[in-house]
Formats: structure tokens, sequence, C-alpha cells
């Protein structure tokens, strides 16, 4: 018996350890399916301690860049998504900007937006090894540039210890879930970079009705604080992707 009762241990261990890991399955099936179509930017690919993910670097138009954009995608998708990644991560080498989009942990197709904190210990790994490729190519400024649960990952990564970076652009970053790693308000008190929070005034009811408070607790973090709505843009700034660059050029070009 005692064989028996080892195997169905270590079976329930995989399967929990499984449960709280991303899908790299699924993020393999997406890296596929991105690199298949890719017409702009490079694929790399980099380690996060855990495992090799997809990342899409773009070079700035403008020649050689000492700045540098990281975007980072919603829940569930890949770094080329058509919606805010696809317009920020190429529309921004146009203006001076390296980028680099990087996939962000994913839960499997049938996962609610809550499932996802058990995989939020995934994203400092992520962010610092983008931002460590970044700075060993000699880049000298890096804002983080994140959408939807992206914003809500790198609020997360901010709020505690984590490479140097000089900026944060939220897109369409809601309140989170309280009491855990995705309670998005807990964390903005402490981040301590130039933050812009931007969103649209069609945008999800989550994101619309805790606008006031985010703007509460970023302020106590320092004065370096904007939010911007946009009017007629939905979450995704579908039909609004000039708008949406815009607004994040308008803001990177008075700080860097």
């Amino acid at each position: 018996m005692r064989p028996a009762i080892l195997s169905i241990g270590f079976a329930c261990l995989v399967s929990v350890a499984s449960v709280n890991a991303s899908d790299l399955e699924k993020e393999q099936r997406w890296a596929d399916q991105v690199v298949e179509s890719l017409l702009d930017g490079e694929a790399v690919y980099l380690n996060d301690g855990r495992a090799d993910f997809l990342a899409i670097e773009t070079p700035s138009a403008t020649g050689d860049s000492r700045k540098a954009a990281i975007v980072m995608h919603g829940t569930g998708v890949h770094p080329n998504w058509p919606n805010v990644v696809l317009p920020l991560r190429v529309g921004l080498t146009e203006s001076g900007w390296d980028t680099l989009s990087i996939q962000m942990p994913v839960l499997a197709n049938d996962a609610e937006h809550a499932d996802y904190a058990v995989i939020y210990d995934w994203v400092p790994g992520r962010i610092d090894a983008a931002v460590a490729y970044l700075r060993d190519k000699g880049i000298d400024k890096i804002v983080l540039i994140a959408h939807s649960q992206g914003s809500t990952m790198t609020a997360y990564y901010l709020s505690q210890e984590h490479l140097p970076v000089d900026g944060f652009v939220a897109i369409g970053m809601s309140g989170g879930i309280p009491d855990g790693p995705m309670d998005t308000l807990a964390h903005l008190p402490g981040l301590k970079i130039p933050m812009l929070d931007l969103y649209g005034s069609e945008d999800l009811p989550e994101v619309l009705s805790s606008a006031g408070d985010r703007a509460t607790q970023a302020t106590r973090a320092g004065d370096d604080y904007t939010q911007q709505k946009v009017d007629g843009a939905d979450h995704f700034f579908e039909g609004e992707e000039v708008e949406l660059l815009e607004a994040v050029n308008g803001w990177l070009d008075q700080r860097y």
C-alpha cells in the first residue's frame, strides 16, 4: 500500500503546483501563433527563473535610443494583442522609444479574473527579467506600461522590492480585489515613481467606479501622479488608438 499512497501524494503535489503556476502550455501556443504572424519587431526569449517566456523587442524608429517601455497585456492574452498592446509597442517607437512587450503569466481560458491571484508570484520574475535585459543593452530610462490586469500586476510588482524603473503608465486599471495580491488600491501608496492613470469614459464599471479611490491612494505616494480620462474610449481603446498614443506620448514627453 505504501507505494500507492506515495504515488497519490505526489500526484496531489503536482496538481497543487500546476494550479499555482502560469499555464506554460498556453503560453507556448500563444508564442507559436505570435512568432508566426509577427510583422514588426523581433521575438526574444527571456527567463524569469522558472521558465523561458516570449518577449517582442521593437527598436526605436529614430535611431539608437537609451529609453525603453516595457509593455504588458491584460488577462490571459499575449504580447502582440491587437488592442492597446500592439498600438503601443509599435507606435511608441515612432517617438524615439524602444519597446519590449512581454508575456505575462496566464491561466487556462476558463479561469475567472479573480483566479489569477494564485499566479501573482510569477509577476516579479517576469518584469525583473525584462528590466535586466534592457539595462544590459545600455538603456537608461525604463517605463512600465500595462493594460487592465497587467496594470494590477505591475502595481503589485512596484509595491515591493524591485529593480529600479522610471515611470508607470496604467491603462484601464481597476481598484482590484481587496486583501490580496490583486488589491490595487492597497498597492498604490507604495509607488514612488511618476505615474499616469489612463482610462476611457466608456471603460469598464470597475475602472470608472474606482477612479476617485485610485487618485486618493496614488497621491499618498508622491506628487507626480496624473489621472487622465479619454472621452469616448472603451476599455480596449477600440477606434481610439490615436488618442491612446497621444495621451501616453504627451505624458512621456513631459518627463523623459
